[in-house]
């Protein structure tokens, strides 16, 4: 914290919220970054004489870079060796870097990044820099992970869904995009009630003249003409099939097509007498002005009083350019960024405060502003746009390096895949999307018999071992980054079951035996074990796995089993005696 005790203003220009010297350089830096549709990638490289460093400046933490990253040591593994990890518990621009000495002394930094911020610090004031994590572990990336995944998931994630398992729910968006009408809605409710889904999720176009991208964003009434009973009767009518309702929204932004621009056009950030930028053909609301924010807040407590809402969707699809607000003098404009974040987060909370049991989902075009920040305000978050299956096991396994699997929004969609062309098989698609905060983005219509029966078994087994999937103990076994198999195993806490997710990417012939060594389960158990509820492999202690592992691959017919690329198995494992037994 910074504070003025002076009788005069000062210009704060840099805020760091973490400074670290290290008495060495012997490490190795991790970052996850990537772009729209492959967001956090595992990168990694010694550190060097000079400063490595990652950063954004786009109003967002960003798809392009994570605000989190660790050092480790070059001989250290997912299971022993130090390393510590360093997390921003905050959702705008930010710095993380390592500065190495000539004397190999090495400084770790995170905090907002001074790039065009500054702050005016007046007599009597003080500045609260954000929150900043730091762990530190000697037994391997692993337990640095757990240490992670467990604080957020029982000190920084609150309110009533903190520790509920989540809905499984269905998404119309990849099944109508714009083009829907309530028959179409309820015909998808319909069919996934009888699968089993709980939560029908209505996305983009339901208000003002939303009927596409250029138009409608600001004006958070229903359309009438898509809608004839509204949002309150179509909610009635989920409700009255057993399924919890959610709905889509896009807070911070706005279309010049809307009421909202034509009453107020000085409500979006822009340099004034410049060409204002657009992404997605819309423009960013100055959420750090507080008038923007009651504008906004008070048109949708009208949809959320009238629509027994269940579940939100927060979606942000555009980042910040020409930032400038009209309501600040020239030596504030360094702080809009900083402001725009605050307003955002003022959002939330007020209507967190009101609708305390909305279960919300934070969306960033994907997983643009996936942190810590925003799982403060929201338990869960839309992890990527890319759901793909092969993917998403880049995806999911660099991000749990520094955030818990019941954070991760996954979902099973169609095949071929939306987002860039390739079939895969729906058993793949499901399992992937296990292990976390699971769903359905496809049309439910256009399935085929087979696929429907396919679907309704996947629920099954997610239910009943839902609490092992997004709260179990979890652990990398085996890197996309590294090779064609891809492993991971969740735990439950008493150790009395586990569940292990192996995927091998592409086919091979004449494959070597293949064994996962499995951390984790407790030496002295006698596990069961199966592969999903089906053939029984036999019984094995947690001793056994641990350090002979399980055969996934049977290499004595002299060719390879697994037939096809895309492949999966579920592993389950039911704690069945003791060894003293």
């Amino acid at each position: 914290k910074f504070s003025n005790d002076s009788d005069q203003k000062y210009q704060l220009k840099t805020a760091l919220s973490l400074n670290l010297d290290l008495p060495d350089a012997n490490y190795e830096w991790l970052q996850f970054s990537g772009a729209w549709g492959r967001e956090r990638h595992l990168h990694k490289t010694p550190l060097r004489p000079g400063i490595q460093a990652i950063n954004s400046a786009r109003g967002a933490s960003s798809h392009m870079q994570n605000p989190f990253v660790i050092l480790k040591r070059p001989f250290t593994t997912e299971e022993q060796g130090e390393a510590l990890g360093v997390s921003f518990v905050y959702s705008g621009n930010f710095l993380a870097q390592a500065e190495v000495d000539e004397y190999s002394v090495t400084r770790l930094q995170i905090g907002i990044d001074p790039f065009q911020f500054s702050w005016c610090l007046k007599p009597n004031e003080t500045f609260q820099t954000p929150e900043a994590i730091l762990a530190y572990t000697s037994e391997g990336l692993n337990q640095l992970s757990q240490t992670f995944q467990k604080l957020y998931t029982t000190r920084l994630a609150r309110g009533y869904w903190r520790d509920k398992e989540r809905p499984i729910l269905i998404n119309n968006w990849e099944a109508t995009y714009f083009d829907f009408t309530e028959e179409k809605l309820l015909s998808i409710a319909k069919k996934a009630k009888e699968l089993g889904i709980e939560l029908f999720v209505l996305d983009d176009g339901w208000f003002g003249e939303r009927t596409k991208e250029t138009a409608g964003l600001g004006d958070w009434y229903v359309n009438r003409n898509r809608l004839k009973n509204g949002i309150s009767g179509l909610s009635r009518k989920i409700h009255d099939l057993g399924m919890m309702f959610g709905l889509w929204f896009e807070p911070e932004m706005v279309n010049k097509d809307s009421d909202l621009y034509r009453k107020h056009p000085d409500y979006i950030i822009e340099t004034p007498k410049r060409h204002a930028s657009h992404g997605r053909k819309q423009y960013v609301l100055d959420f750090s002005r507080k008038e923007v924010v009651d504008n906004i807040y008070e048109q949708l407590v009208k949809i959320l009083d009238e629509g027994e809402i269940d579940y939100i969707k927060w979606d942000m699809n555009r980042n910040i350019t020409e930032c400038y607000s009209i309501a600040y003098p020239s030596e504030q404009q360094g702080e809009i960024m900083h402001r725009y974040i605050l307003g955002v987060y003022d959002l939330y909370e007020r209507l967190i405060e009101r609708y305390p049991k909305i279960l919300f989902e934070s969306c960033a075009s994907g997983g643009g502003r996936f942190d810590a920040g925003m799982l403060y305000y929201a338990p869960q978050a839309w992890t990527s746009d890319d759901s793909d299956a092969i993917e998403r096991l880049k995806i999911q396994y660099g991000t749990s390096f520094g955030y818990p699997q019941s954070m991760m929004g996954a979902h099973v969609s169609a095949s071929p895949n939306e987002q860039l062309g390739r079939n895969t098989p729906l058993k793949i698609r499901g399992d992937v999307a296990f292990f976390g905060a699971f769903g359905y983005e496809l049309d439910l219509d256009k399935l085929s018999s087979t696929e429907l029966a396919s679907i309704k078994k996947q629920i099954e087994l997610m239910k009943k071992y839902r609490s092992i999937f997004q709260y179990g103990t979890f652990y990398r076994l085996k890197s996309p980054f590294e090779g064609n198999i891809v492993s991971w195993i969740v735990v439950s806490e008493d150790k009395s079951q586990a569940i292990v997710g192996y995927y091998k990417i592409l086919n091979d012939v004449n494959c070597e035996y293949r064994r996962l060594c499995l951390p984790g389960l407790d030496a002295d158990t006698l596990y069961n074990v199966q592969e999903e509820l089906g053939s029984y492999l036999g019984n094995f202690t947690g001793d056994e796995l641990a350090n002979i592992g399980l055969v996934t691959t049977d290499a004595s017919a002299g060719q390879n089993q697994e037939t096809t690329d895309f492949y999966s198995k579920l592993f389950i494992l039911e704690r069945c005696g003791e060894l003293s037994d």
